[in-house]
């Protein structure tokens, strides 16, 4: 979703094919929120993804192979909150994507932005993805981040996501080693790339003082690490929060109050 000349069509179940209009994309989450004009169409209830619980009983629908169209397959959910690094093909970018939900419906290339349905009739993710070479391995979207799109399209025209404006990497215990730091756990403020810089200029991370390999160790008093990263935090924020961060700097600890920005683009 994040090409923004691509185009879209709708296609129904009495054979009508229509345009759609895109109001609104989440390069993040890999969403777009599209539009099509029609009157009387039927609507699924979205549900609420939080309140999953492993083991219970989903139903995954969309079109297998961009062949079988309404192809439904049961299975159960398998995990949450999963992360994992994902490509639409092998020469294109690769994305991260946290706070999935995994499942072991049978879910091939062509279920991507279909359904994921609790026996309730709702939708609590939207299928994203596929382990190749694996079995009954599959993750989709919590349904809860569409909602929240769709409620700052209603309320704002746009989508809002806080913008922080930091490159870092996630520190564990290979890492550590590798660099000599003094933790195994944190964020590293690094630049990725000769032409990157590590604290983008007049970004709210600048504003607040944040410097190349300082250490970021907690956030609103949370330990960060592979399994809470700054980008879950961030999904819990609103712009124009202000948050707190604990830092080692040259092996002093100092503290970090930032005001979220509204990320463009």
């Amino acid at each position: 979703v994040i090409d923004p000349n691509a185009e879209y069509t709708v296609l129904l179940n009495d054979g009508r094919i229509m345009k759609a209009t895109v109001l609104a994309r989440d390069p993040i989450e890999d969403l777009a929120i599209i539009k099509i004009e029609a009157e009387g169409m039927p609507t699924v209830a979205l549900g609420d993804s939080s309140k999953l619980e492993l083991g219970e009983e989903i139903l995954a629908i969309g079109n297998a192979l961009g062949i079988f169209r309404n192809t439904v397959s049961a299975g159960i959910v398998s995990g949450l909150s999963r992360s994992i690094r994902a490509s639409a093909d092998p020469h294109s970018p690769v994305q991260e994507l946290r706070g999935l939900i995994q499942t072991d419906a049978a879910i091939n290339p062509g279920n991507s932005g279909g359904p994921l349905v609790n026996l309730d009739g709702e939708a609590i993710g939207i299928n994203a993805a596929i382990v190749f070479g694996a079995q009954n391995l599959s993750f989709a979207l919590p349904i809860n981040a569409a909602k929240r799109d769709l409620r700052d399209l209603q309320t704002h025209g746009r989508i809002l996501r806080p913008y922080l404006g930091l490159r870092y990497v996630m520190i564990d215990a290979s890492l550590k080693n590798k660099m000599s730091l003094p933790v195994e756990y944190g964020a590293l403020i690094l630049s990725h790339g000769p032409k990157d810089r590590a604290v983008v200029p007049g970004s709210p991370a600048a504003r607040a003082g944040f410097l190349e390999k300082d250490i970021i160790t907690e956030c609103e008093g949370k330990k960060l690490g592979e399994e809470l990263t700054i980008q879950d935090l961030l999904e819990t924020k609103e712009v124009g929060d202000m948050v707190r961060f604990n830092v080692l700097r040259n092996g002093k600890k100092v503290e970090a109050t930032v005001t979220l920005a509204e990320r463009k683009g």
